[in-house]
């Protein structure tokens, strides 16, 4: 995949610069059509354990519409491994376009209900096979976020005062954390309404010297819930593409852009200000929209 990180590029988002405040996009979309994102960061690290302990199957969870579970499925056939995704809910009378691409990838699907999801500790137990590397659901762990750290070096973010992303498991932004400076503070945009453990499952994944670095969250821009999509998001997106050229998802980058607009908007940062938003990728979730609420 390292061959792909010239696709990257670092834009300019005129809307929402400024004479006080300068914001760019990191476009970790632009990576690769499949592996989009933050995604394969994330991965890197299980992938390279899992066959360090000669494993052969990486099984991991998500939902019907989740960028991780395809990610996950076209990586581990990359590296001549063998994947399993245990999906939250029953089997549907028809596939999301998502679940149809991990299963074309080679992907053993598992659906468990919505109940038994939320004990993952049970259902590894319950499921678990020889040769089984179990990678946590939006590969949230310490190798995931060390492998989400290691996304700031595909540009030069010294220049930068914040660096912003979405969070939804925390796995990027403890990423984030690891890698950032001392003169940087990083901002999650909790996508989950009522994620109140947020702070403590991202601290789970830092170190003690870690801890003590600038990070803050905000839970106010959720819309809802998590893949809750308002008109109110669907024309903020619409109206960022047709500006900026920037497509979003109504999870979690669409969520991110009006977060940081809006906080522009209130002179929440300081004058001189240079922001770096964190385009973490996959565009999965738009495919539950119906045709034509989106112009890209």
């Amino acid at each position: 995949m390292q061959e792909a990180f010239k696709n990257i590029i670092t834009q300019k988002i005129a809307g929402f610069s400024n004479i006080a405040v300068q914001a760019d996009v990191l476009r970790l979309d632009l990576l690769h059509p499949v592996v989009s994102g933050n995604k394969w960061f994330k991965l890197r690290y299980y992938l390279q354990d899992a066959i360090r302990q000669q494993k052969t199957t990486i099984v991991s969870f998500g939902g019907a519409y989740s960028n991780h579970i395809v990610a996950t499925a076209y990586a581990c056939k990359n590296a001549g491994l063998h994947s399993v995704g245990i999906i939250r809910g029953e089997a549907p009378a028809i596939r999301s376009h998502t679940l149809q691409a991990a299963t074309d990838l080679g992907m053993e699907l598992i659906f468990v209900s919505r109940e038994a999801y939320r004990n993952k500790t049970l259902l590894q137990q319950e499921l678990d096979r020889t040769g089984w590397y179990w990678v946590g659901e939006g590969g949230y762990g310490i190798p995931g976020a060390q492998g989400a750290a290691t996304l700031l070096g595909t540009t030069d973010f010294s220049i930068y005062s914040h660096i912003i992303c979405a969070t939804g498991t925390g796995t990027m932004m403890a990423g984030c954390i690891k890698a950032c400076l001392p003169h940087q503070q990083v901002i999650g945009i909790s996508v989950l309404k009522g994620h109140d453990l947020l702070q403590q499952e991202v601290e789970a994944l830092l170190t003690n010297t870690e801890r003590k670095k600038n990070y803050h969250f905000f839970h106010q821009y959720h819309f809802g819930g998590y893949a809750k999509h308002p008109q109110e998001l669907i024309e903020f997106m619409n109206e960022l593409y047709r500006q900026e050229q920037i497509p979003t998802d109504i999870v979690y980058t669409g969520k991110l852009f009006f977060a940081v607009s809006d906080l522009i908007r209130k002179d929440f940062f300081s004058a001189g200000s240079r922001l770096l938003l964190i385009h973490s990728g996959g565009l999965q979730g738009n495919l539950s929209l119906p045709e034509g609420s989106l112009i890209y």
